[in-house]
């Protein structure tokens, strides 16, 4: 099975979008936006900037 997004609407009525594997579990979270429609440029976003994203490790002293 495909990953998928997800849109919703969370408690304090902002929308949000997550993606998830195929199996269910949640692999990614975006922040709160406005609208729906923003949620939703969010997550096209991500379809077009994650294929060639640089990964970075971080070190946690500078987190």
């Amino acid at each position: 099975m495909a990953g998928k997004f997800e849109i919703y609407e969370d408690k304090a009525g902002k929308h949000r979008f997550r993606l998830k594997a195929g199996n269910g579990e949640i692999i990614a979270v975006g922040e709160a936006y406005e609208s729906k429609g923003a949620a939703e440029k969010g997550v096209e976003s991500v379809k077009k900037n994650a294929p060639t994203a640089e990964v970075k490790e971080i070190p946690r002293d500078k987190m």
